[in-house]
């Protein structure tokens, strides 16, 4: 995929400024949404609990709203996570990150990943939303990296993600390389987990990522 040649200008228009801490409380939510907005980043990524709240923060602002489903590990049923994808687009969900089922994956179950992805595809396509899969590429092989951009890409995802950054070793370059040689070009990446500088930041996007999410927005824009 063409990148800009100097990936550095607009960098912050590719990051989601993330707060998935279980202790967030109601001002982290409205301190998140005002550094997003300060600094026109492309979203915010916030717990399905806080969407309404953020939603409502901004609103009258071009920061999309992310939240994420089965998270942080991914292991919850497919009904269950459809049951979250719809309540969170209710209640004002732009972007959906979903964590693959890696228990079902590494059981070689591949048809019940697909159909897990695309219930959940299904669902923002009815509501004109963009859905992300994570697939926790720092526990994975390359081998199985590849396999699951292989099934993303099958079940119609819009995003592969790297990363919860609970799990894993986070997002590697190494790894966004490897997804995006493997995932067809309309296919975008998302790299997350543990990118807390901006020339880590600015190797990743060189490497293929289209969006980073990070906790650390602000200090990548200080830098």
């Amino acid at each position: 995929m063409a990148k800009s040649s100097s990936p550095d200008q607009g960098l912050n228009k590719l990051i989601e400024h993330t707060l998935l801490k279980q202790d967030a409380t109601n001002e982290d939510v409205k301190i998140l949404c005002e550094e997003a907005v300060t600094h026109k980043f492309f979203g915010v990524c916030v717990p399905p609990y806080y969407v309404e709240q953020a939603q409502k923060l901004l609103d009258k602002s071009s920061v999309k709203v992310i939240t994420v489903i089965g998270f942080p590990m991914g292991y919850g049923l497919t009904s269950n996570k459809v049951e979250e994808a719809k309540k969170a687009v209710e209640k004002g969900a732009d972007e959906i990150d979903m964590v693959m089922n890696i228990a079902a994956f590494r059981n070689k179950e591949y048809n019940y990943i697909k159909n897990e992805i695309d219930s959940i595809t299904t669902i923002a396509r009815m509501n004109t939303k963009l859905v992300k899969i994570i697939i926790e590429s720092g526990s994975l092989t390359d081998e199985e990296i590849i396999k699951a951009c292989e099934l993303c890409a099958e079940a119609g995802a819009d995003f592969v993600k790297t990363s919860t950054g609970f799990n894993g070793t986070g997002a590697q370059v190494e790894h966004v390389k490897l997804m995006r040689e493997h995932l067809p070009e309309k296919i975008k990446i998302k790299a997350s987990g543990g990118i807390r500088d901006r020339e880590f930041a600015l190797e990743l996007v060189k490497a293929g990522a289209d969006r980073l999410g990070t906790s650390a927005g602000v200090k990548l824009m200080e830098a």
